[in-house]
């Protein structure tokens, strides 16, 4: 409930922002990945813990602080401000997301860094690319074999 509520509320964060600036959202053409992976995983909480905040949400940690960047280089530090919010929330979000996948393998009895490499490779097909960033989902509970794993997918 507590990750829910962050998110609606950093929903709310980037609407003002982008109200402010005089859009809407629905204005920019988005992806719909995580509709897609929910699909996906519908069948098992295991594949949903994996592959939804271990994969989906673990990339906003990747890829947020070069957005931080190049938005205070440009000068607009108000969404930059945001996002440094919103970044840091999402590292407990995935890891939430990490306690739930090793609670959901411990019930179904199976490893969960082995498992969780087989489910990138059988579910990401090698779109998984890097950098990632590596202290913020140590953070988040990635051990260093899944690390390591991640580091094997090509940057």
């Amino acid at each position: 409930v507590a990750v829910a509520d962050d998110e609606a509320r950093h929903f709310r964060m980037l609407s003002g922002r982008l109200a402010e600036l005089g859009y809407r959202y629905g204005d920019f053409d988005a992806h719909n990945g995580l509709w897609e992976m929910a699909v996906v995983t519908a069948d098992s909480c295991l594949k949903r813990m994996a592959l939804v905040p271990r994969v989906l949400e673990a990339r906003g940690l990747d890829v947020t602080p070069g957005m931080i960047r190049r938005l205070r280089a440009v000068g607009d530090s108000a969404s930059a401000d945001i996002l440094e919010v919103i970044l840091s929330e999402e590292v407990a979000h995935v890891a939430a997301g990490s306690r739930w996948f090793s609670w959901c393998c411990a019930q179904a009895g199976v490893e969960p860094e082995s498992t969780f490499a087989e489910l990138l490779n059988r579910h990401m097909h090698g779109s998984l690319r890097g950098p990632f960033n590596i202290e913020a989902r140590r953070d988040a509970g990635f051990s260093s074999a899944e690390l390591a794993h991640l580091g094997t997918l090509g940057a």
